[in-house]
């Protein structure tokens, strides 16, 4: 099969153990240039930007929030949000609780304080968040005919877990919920996936190509869709357990290059 087009996770999948790209990866996707290298996160646009200058690969399009926000430089090509009345509702379930609530539209993005959560992620993604209240940031999408393209919740394990189960109990067929860690949940849109981002930039920047022509990288639940649906879905050896067994190969882990290694080998 000739892969024309490598998508990759970057959490746990390209990011080296000191959360930046190795040179091995960086020199592996310049080599296969003009090959389109496309960066498909959960991260919002401009957290997977700097890697994006880092390849010196700034034209390729982006796949934000799993899918729900997918660019093509200037040109947004869908853009998928929580409806506000979930919002809402998310916000009053963490009320009373430790839980920290990350809201975050296109390259916008909200914490109550700068508390422990805040500069954890901003450590992790290189974006520092703006100040603003849960409430005041849903009265101001309202306003703005806008919503969250990806909504955070933060805590205590335990916390995490009750509220987890409550918002799929409520909004199953409304949101998809991704336990990351324990003490995590990432909320997205329903309708969306990274494997459906990938059809869209397919149809609409690279109309030549199928999915069969497409090589893509993931460590995680979230991942699972997308790897089973191209040519070749390749784990990286650190990756979950159900992801290791639909893949279609596994790599090396990504501490130690495992996206270069087959980027290497197979193109």
């Amino acid at each position: 099969m000739s892969y024309k087009l490598v998508c990759s996770d970057i959490d746990g999948t390209l990011l080296n153990k000191d959360r930046v790209l190795s040179k091995n990866t960086i020199e592996q996707v310049q080599r296969i240039s003009p090959i389109p290298f496309v960066l498909i996160s959960s991260r919002m646009p401009n957290a997977m930007r700097h890697l994006q200058r880092d390849f010196g690969n700034t034209t390729t399009p982006l796949i934000a929030y799993n899918g729900g926000l997918i660019l093509d430089n200037d040109r947004v090509l869908g853009s998928t949000f929580i409806d506000n009345d979930v919002l809402a509702e998310v916000i009053n379930q963490s009320k009373n609780t430790s839980i920290h609530l990350s809201l975050y539209h296109a390259d916008e993005w909200y914490v109550p304080a700068y508390d422990y959560w805040a500069k954890r992620e901003e450590n992790n993604t290189k974006v520092t968040p703006e100040i603003m209240s849960n409430s005041d940031v849903l009265s101001k999408w309202r306003k703005e005919n806008k919503g969250a393209h990806k909504i955070m919740c933060m805590g205590d394990e335990n916390e995490i877990d009750t509220l987890y189960k409550s918002l799929e109990k409520e909004f199953s067929d409304d949101i998809m919920l991704y336990r990351s860690k324990s003490t995590y949940i990432e909320i997205s849109h329903s309708a969306i996936s990274k494997k459906t981002a990938i059809e869209v930039i397919i149809k609409e920047c690279y109309p030549i190509l199928s999915m069969k022509n497409v090589m893509a990288f993931g460590d995680n639940y979230n991942d699972i869709e997308m790897l089973k649906a191209v040519g070749l879905g390749v784990a990286v050896a650190n990756a979950n357990d159900e992801v290791l067994k639909i893949a279609d190969k596994v790599t090396d882990t990504n501490k130690n290059d495992g996206v270069a290694k087959v980027i290497e080998e197979l193109l």
